[in-house]
């Protein structure tokens, strides 16, 4: 047999659009290999849901390859172990993946695969995923830079791949690990390439021309976005192929939704040259300024907090794996604000929560909507005016919180002051905001806070869209801005 090609798929389940399986194939005979991991699956931010659509999308990979003549192959265990047992019984030429920009367990994990390969001399090839760019210099020209990568061709599945003989292809779970919590979710979108086309067509089709109005209200947002975060989260599409396929489309709401998509991999592109800022606040200043109360977190994730919106919300997200983007950052808003806790011990919950989890988008909102970032406009969200405006009706928060149903609609956004004996929310949200705006702009005025915030933009704001800030604007309240950073949505 002429030496092997491994192609270790991670967070790219698909065939179409798969540069490192089309290159190695052109090299020799390839195994397509999956790795459970079970440390990353006990790793804080991972959830149960998370690896069902992980496991629905790998069972439609590997029927996908098994009619081109080789299944995925799937093993459990220790990744570098896993290597070494294949080095051991085939000639292995090299190692194709693509470039992962994950949490920090996976960073390290890619650290040890890469020190294994050149301890024996086998290639490992890393290639772009996304329009995220590894060893950034500065900023300078990356959406120039993005734009290049997102118009090279979409490259075709192997016309064939040859069967590896005596290749056991391995079972695929039910679970990969006895530790991980069970985690219903009935709603959840189901997993798989084959999902994620059905998806793009209806939206592209049928949806598109309404996206730009129905992405703020809960109400509309779940059949009016696009709904294909998890699906680019998992690689069952590619982002190129998204964005290719949607300039064959036009319209507002192709446009807009189609400047989601860059904003998706600005902000990954931060982690990606920052890892840090998955557990440390960007600016120094802002670092230890919350405590953890543990009965103030534990009511906002199962949606108790006594605020009908934001309990309706989180209800909402805890069923389905999603919520659109304005009602995460209102989540992320009055955790951080409102109930003053740590945007990581928050963060953490939200990131179980969500299907789509993208690390480097997660981490980067946690921080920008706790006011961590420093070169954002301070953005308290006010719940009670966010039901107001996007369920004046009290339709979502009936349907989440069943024991308000029978409340009339001018009770439904504070039942507790017109209903004598209603409990009250866990904080007072006027007086918790006007604390949190206090607490954040003392500090903002504090000497060298600036030039903190001037080197954070240098390094991270977008040279398209950002916030250029001066000294003189920080030090001032501004109003709420409508700047395209401030109100960027990312739900897909």
């Amino acid at each position: 047999m002429p030496a092997l090609q491994i192609v270790w798929f991670k967070r790219d389940l698909r065939m179409h659009d798969h540069r490192p399986l089309h290159q190695a194939a052109e090299r020799g005979p390839v195994l397509p290999l999956y790795v459970i991991e079970p440390e990353l699956w006990q790793q804080p931010d991972c959830s149960e849901r998370q690896w069902l659509f992980c496991r629905e999308s790998l069972v439609d990979l590997r029927q996908a390859l098994a009619a081109l003549g080789q299944p995925l192959v799937v093993r459990r265990g220790d990744v570098v172990e896993v290597f070494e047992r294949a080095r051991s019984q085939f000639e292995l030429e090299a190692i194709w993946s693509h470039e992962e920009t994950g949490n920090d367990w996976t960073f390290r994990r890619d650290k040890r695969v890469a020190a294994w390969a050149r301890r024996h001399g086998i290639a490992w090839f890393e290639l772009p995923q996304f329009g995220v760019i590894r060893r950034l210099q500065s900023r300078n020209g990356w959406a120039r830079r993005w734009e290049t990568q997102m118009a090279e061709p979409v490259v075709m599945s192997p016309p064939g791949l040859p069967a590896l003989v005596r290749v056991d292809p391995g079972l695929i779970p039910e679970r990969p690990c006895e530790e991980l919590a069970s985690d219903p979710c009935p709603q959840r979108q189901p997993g798989g390439r084959s999902m994620a086309l059905l998806e793009l067509g209806d939206f592209l089709e049928n949806r598109a021309a309404r996206y730009s109005g129905s992405i703020s209200s809960p109400n509309t947002a779940f059949s009016g976005c696009s709904r294909l975060s998890a699906y680019l989260a998992w690689g069952c599409v590619s982002m190129r192929e998204v964005i290719q396929s949607s300039r064959r489309h036009s319209g507002r709401g192709v446009s807009s939704f189609e400047s989601r998509l860059h904003w998706h991999c600005h902000f990954i592109q931060k982690l990606e040259d920052q890892p840090a800022i998955e557990f440390s606040d960007f600016h120094p200043f802002m670092r230890g300024i919350r405590e953890l109360n543990s009965s103030r977190l534990e009511a906002w994730a199962q949606g108790w907090t006594g605020v009908p919106f934001v309990d309706a919300c989180m209800r909402a997200l805890n069923a389905h794996g999603w919520i659109n983007f304005r009602m995460r950052a209102m989540l992320m808003s009055f955790a951080s604000y409102h109930l003053w806790l740590p945007w990581r011990d928050s963060g953490l919950h939200l990131a179980r929560q969500f299907v789509d989890y993208e690390p480097g988008i997660h981490w980067s909102q946690c921080q920008m909507q706790s006011g961590s970032t420093s070169i954002n406009t301070i953005r308290i969200y006010n719940p009670i005016k966010q039901g107001m405006d996007h369920d004046a009706d009290g339709v979502f928060i009936r349907r989440w919180c069943p024991e308000l149903a029978d409340l009339p609609t001018a009770h439904i956004h504070e039942p507790w002051r017109h209903i004598a004996d209603h409990p009250e929310p866990i904080v007072n949200c006027a007086e918790a905001a006007r604390l949190a705006k206090d607490r954040i702009w003392a500090i903002r005025r504090s000497a060298g806070f600036d030039q903190h915030a001037d080197a954070i933009q240098k390094r991270h704001g977008s040279r398209k869209a950002g916030l250029q800030p001066t000294v003189s604007k920080r030090r001032r309240k501004p109003a709420a801005q409508k700047s395209g950073v401030q109100q960027l949505s990312l739900e897909l």
